[in-house]
C-alpha cells in the first residue's frame, strides 16, 4: 500500500494495516507520538482500530529531547 507519510510518498509492507502497525514499524510505538490520518488526529485508542487505506495522508509527531 502506497501512503503520503509527513509529506512523502512511500510504500508500506503488506503486513502493516493498522496505525499501531506503522508506529511499530517505524519504532515510535514506544513514545509519546501524535498521528493524523486525513487531517484528523486519531486518539491513543484508536491506533489499534484505525485500518489504513491506498493513499491515506499520515502525519507523525513524536517528541525529542535535547537542550
Amino acid at each position: 500500500m502506497e501512503v503520503v507519510l509527513n509529506g512523502e510518498l512511500i510504500q508500506l509492507p503488506a503486513h502493516v494495516e493498522f496505525v499501531s502497525d506503522v508506529l511499530k514499524h517505524f519504532k515510535v510505538h514506544d513514545k509519546v507520538v501524535v498521528v493524523e490520518i486525513n487531517g484528523e488526529i486519531l486518539s491513543t485508542i484508536e491506533h489499534q482500530s484505525t485500518r489504513l487505506s491506498d493513499k491515506d495522508r499520515i502525519e507523525l509527531v513524536h517528541f525529542v529531547g535535547g537542550g
